[in-house]
């Protein structure tokens, strides 16, 4: 049997993506309760040597639509990568979401032999479509997006798995 490679990812992203927008929304009443400046928490990291929260939602959005455009064979949309508050967070969340959406099944099934070339670290890549969606995308997307949770957690907002997780549909 072979794996759906839409099934694989579509129903993934399209459930994690709102989820992190809904931890953002707790986020910003944290900040408006506790009278932090949200930037305090758009800035935090777990290490020094991580990234920011910011980033870590920028790259987990650069992930699933980088995923998407790829697996179809096109060049993934360019984010500008300059969001500092956490309404424009939420927005690049939504469009990321809207151009998941853009595609159907038949755009992405039969594409577990394509080849995928991404430059990284200054030097090319090379994968095919099935092996770079569960070896390489998913996983990262997951790294970043659990990242971004674990920060706000981290800096007391109140999140528990169900506000990761959220449920399907």
């Amino acid at each position: 049997m072979t794996i759906s490679m839409y099934r694989t990812y579509a129903p993934v992203f399209l459930q994690i993506l709102p989820a992190m927008s809904t931890c953002l929304d707790k986020a910003q009443a944290y900040a408006t309760a506790k009278k932090v400046d949200p930037s305090v928490l758009l800035q935090s990291r777990l290490f020094p040597d991580m990234f920011p929260l910011v980033r870590q939602v920028q790259i987990a959005t650069d992930f699933a639509k980088g995923t998407v455009a790829r697996l179809a064979g096109q060049e993934p949309p360019k984010f500008e990568d300059n969001e500092t508050t956490i309404d424009q967070l939420k927005a690049r969340i939504a469009k990321t979401i809207d151009f998941i959406k853009e595609f159907k099944p038949s755009q992405i099934d039969g594409s577990e032999e394509r080849d995928v070339t991404m430059v990284l670290g200054g030097q090319p890549r090379q994968f095919k479509g099935e092996n770079y969606l569960v070896g390489f995308s998913l996983p990262n997307f997951f790294f970043h997006a659990t990242t971004a949770y674990a920060i706000l957690r981290h800096n007391g907002v109140e999140l528990g798995k169900g506000d990761f997780m959220r449920a399907p549909g």
